[in-house]
């Protein structure tokens, strides 16, 4: 693969239950056309990952959502599992670093259950989107046109449904950060709770 992301900072939000193979997929990816991609988590030292049915592997937190910003980034990952997204989009730092992204026109990727911290970021009105098929409701109420494809480019936000779409996803994903910046109607982002 070529490097045509050489210098591109890439922010991958997690905790404790992301999907791992919806983190180290996509990395690899990212890393291998010259990303550099930072593990960032609510808490210092690690987070462990669930892997198909039970838990796995452990991972190295990078840096906490404490000390980052999100004008430090070019673009977002968001990794799914059920646990992962489902405490991030409870945490006020992790939502307010995804919403800051998706204003700043920002590229963002979030597969399986990622796009919830989406849907509590206020970002999805008005988006062509997929995701788990569980979520399906949830999108569909917070504003969002959902589809069962295996992945949707909506202006840099890049949306797949499981770990099997994981190819098709790395694909857009490289090709929407590559791109950079997104245009983005300021009118679809919803207030913050």
């Amino acid at each position: 693969m070529t490097q045509q992301l050489n210098g591109l900072r890439v922010a991958a939000l997690v905790t404790h239950g992301f999907e791992q193979i919806e983190l180290t997929e996509p990395k690899r990816a990212l890393e291998a056309a010259g990303a550099r991609v930072d593990t960032i988590a609510p808490e210092a030292g690690k987070v462990r990952a669930w892997n198909g049915r039970d838990w796995g592997d452990e991972f190295r937190v990078d840096r906490t959502l404490g000390e980052v910003r999100q004008d430090e980034y070019d673009a977002v990952l968001l990794p799914g599992g059920v646990l992962n997204p489902d405490k991030l989009r409870m945490n006020p730092d992790a939502v307010a670093f995804v919403r800051e992204a998706y204003l700043a026109g920002k590229p963002i990727a979030a597969i399986c259950h990622g796009p919830w911290t989406l849907i509590d970021a206020g970002v999805v009105r008005g988006r062509r989107m997929t995701s788990y098929p569980s979520l399906k409701t949830d999108l569909v109420n917070a504003g969002a046109t959902w589809v069962d494809e295996e992945v949707v480019v909506d202006s840099g936000l890049v949306t797949s449904r499981r770990p099997d779409d994981l190819p098709a996803f790395n694909r857009k994903m490289l090709e929407e950060f590559g791109e950079g910046r997104h245009e983005r109607p300021a009118r679809q982002v919803q207030p913050s709770a």
